[in-house]
């Protein structure tokens, strides 16, 4: 809201306050900006202004202290995949998506649970995403927004990586809500430039393929269809069968192995 000349400039949506015309207030510099969530305030800020200037978007202020830079936009990010979520709901169903899958190479486990294990994708990104949230609200290892220590900020890359599945997923299983989401939010492309630029993710894993840099969309490439194929052995085990490829990549604790096909040993719990 903007107040009347001479008097300060009330930066706050009021209850009531029309969606066209949220944040309806001048911008104002980072030198300017004196709240302890100064580097949120001013991320959001740059992103409302043109959401597709990712350089503008990822540059720090000068003096700006790298790992509180990192944490602030790792806490946008998953903000922001939330929506993405929302829309996912709309047909991501456990019916459907019984495993957190994106190439016929790629099947994640859930880390919410004692032990990984296979999750419904709707389930996972859900779990993924509170898991993140817990995280980055700990007292623990946050207890800062102005400061971080150096052994919380090392835990950035594991988030970095479990969220990456969520957008992979969208992408090769849920393609049409992923280009709408995309052309609206640019939000993998951001992501992507920003996990490159500070070394949280390795370039092996990502990917969702995304266009040179400078480039404002995100590149549409169509995923061969997958099929599978489940057969239960004697032993109760059961075999994933995948036709197009040699090897399955399967992910536990952030770490990825890369089983011979045409199998990947799951539990007789499958089901």
């Amino acid at each position: 809201m903007v107040m009347a000349e001479g008097t300060a400039v009330l930066r706050r949506n009021r209850p009531g306050t029309k969606a066209k015309d949220f944040y309806n207030w001048p911008d104002e510099s980072f030198e300017e900006m004196d709240s302890t969530l100064a580097v949120q305030q001013y991320i959001q800020q740059n992103i409302r202004s043109d959401c597709s200037s990712i350089d503008k978007i990822l540059e720090p202020p000068e003096g700006q202290d790298e790992g509180v830079w990192k944490y602030e936009h790792l806490r946008q990010f998953c903000l922001e995949l939330n929506g993405l979520a929302v829309k996912l709901q709309s047909e991501c169903h456990p019916e459907t998506c019984t495993q957190m899958t994106a190439t016929e190479q790629w099947i994640f486990l859930c880390a919410a649970h004692k032990t990984p294990k296979e999750c419904p994708a709707i389930d996972y990104t859900r779990h993924t995403l509170d898991g993140a949230a817990c995280l980055l609200n700990s007292n623990k290892y946050f207890p800062s927004r102005v400061s971080i220590k150096e052994s919380s900020v090392a835990k950035l890359g594991s988030v970095c990586r479990r969220i990456y599945r969520i957008f992979s997923h969208a992408y090769f299983h849920h393609r049409q809500i992923f280009d709408k989401y995309e052309n609206e939010t640019f939000l993998c492309h951001r992501f992507t430039r920003f996990v490159m630029k500070y070394n949280l993710m390795s370039k092996d894993n990502l990917i969702v393929p995304i266009l040179e840099e400078g480039s404002r969309t995100p590149q549409l490439e169509r995923a061969r269809p997958e099929r599978r194929a489940a057969h239960r052995r004697p032993d109760g085990s059961v075999s994933l069968v995948t036709e197009f490829s040699p090897v399955v990549c399967v992910c536990l604790h952030g770490r990825y192995f890369l089983v011979p096909l045409v199998t990947v040993e799951m539990s007789c719990a499958l089901c």
